[in-house]
């Protein structure tokens, strides 16, 4: 066992030989795979769903809320699969192609077969569809229908959703209506859909939709070559920028808002602890990439090539471990001090 790569994958997308792949563990392999790196922002989204329903004063099942938890964090390690094999097999990670760059393609780059990747896949499909399958039966409900949502954005995300400018409203809705509402919905003992937690969790939501948005800019230019037409590709570099930054200042209004109306009590107001990160990040989108390397900007292992989308999922993830952190307050001053703030 591997346990200084297992840390590795767990925070940068670690570039490996093929000699060295073939040294690893299953585990260092898997997660290499799966990109697990980025997996957190899922976590996060599962953890939030069972925060949400404490928030609002419901009983949660602790092993209902893990079985989610994976559940939801396999599924998204299975469209990372997934979504290299249909690239590979679609020709688009073929002469040298920006993805293959920036971090391992396992089938592009020879670490595997294409049928030892498909076998990753189906295994790993396969315990988040038996996750799934347990929350349908143990809930009942619409639970089916947030399962099958689930499946068809695994499936069909890279191609075509990807391929028509749909790729980042689709992680819109899986990281915030999808996860963190249907999450919640699983996770209530009446099941109940509320807009409140759906409109309540943008604020963590339009973060996660920055990191893609960054990765498609930095693409841009070479997915509009091979007619992959994202929405950076479709409103423009530039356009693409502000909206970006658009999406990074948000958060913090919304958090106001959301204290305002008394839905969230003053504690969340630590998420402005992510300010400093966001004033690092800020600049940069208003220029446009550079051409070359930055000095001291990491080469490789999720960084350069890629320039917008590690500074966006850097700026995500300081907002919200800071965003999670609010939450789990907010919960203990509602569960010590039930009268201390009246919804």
């Amino acid at each position: 066992m591997n346990f200084v790569m297992w840390k590795k994958a767990l925070t940068v997308i670690p570039n490996v030989s093929k000699e060295e792949w073939d040294k690893l563990d299953i585990i260092s392999k898997w997660l290499i795979s799966t990109r697990a790196a980025v997996l957190v922002m899922t976590f996060l989204s599962a953890i939030l769903a069972g925060l949400f329903a404490w928030h609002d004063g419901f009983n949660v099942n602790l092993f209902t809320w893990f079985i989610l938890t994976l559940g939801l964090v396999l599924a998204h390690a299975s469209n990372n699969i997934f979504n290299d094999y249909t690239d590979y097999t679609r020709g688009v990670d073929k002469d040298n192609y920006y993805r293959t760059l920036y971090g391992p393609q396992p089938v592009a780059d020879g670490l595997v077969t294409k049928r030892q990747h498909l076998t990753y896949f189906a295994i790993t499909g396969l315990l988040a569809l038996t996750c799934g399958i347990y929350l349908v039966i143990i809930g009942g409900g619409y639970t089916w229908l947030f399962l099958a949502l689930g499946a068809f954005f695994v499936l069909f995300y890279t191609w075509p959703l990807k391929y028509i400018a749909m790729g980042e409203i689709a992680v819109l809705i899986v990281w915030g209506p999808l996860m963190v509402g249907g999450g919640y919905y699983v996770l209530t003992p009446a099941h109940i859909w509320s807009w409140n937690v759906v409109w309540a969790s943008l604020p963590y939501v339009l973060g996660v939709t920055t990191v893609i948005f960054g990765k498609h800019i930095d693409k841009l230019l070479i997915d509009k070559s091979k007619k992959i037409f994202t929405l950076p590709v479709l409103i423009g570099e530039k356009v693409a920028r502000y909206t970006v930054l658009a999406m990074m200042a948000l958060p913090y209004l919304l958090v106001v808002v959301l204290i305002t109306t008394r839905y969230f009590t003053p504690v969340l107001l630590v998420v402005f602890m992510a300010i400093p990160t966001f004033l690092k990040m800020y600049p940069q989108f208003l220029k446009p990439k550079p051409e070359t390397r930055p000095e001291g900007f990491p080469d490789g292992q999720g960084g350069w090539p890629l320039y917008f989308a590690p500074q966006a999922f850097i700026n995500t993830r300081a907002f919200g471990t800071w965003f999670m952190s609010g939450m789990i307050l907010d919960v203990i001053i509602r569960v010590v001090f039930p009268h201390f703030w009246a919804i």
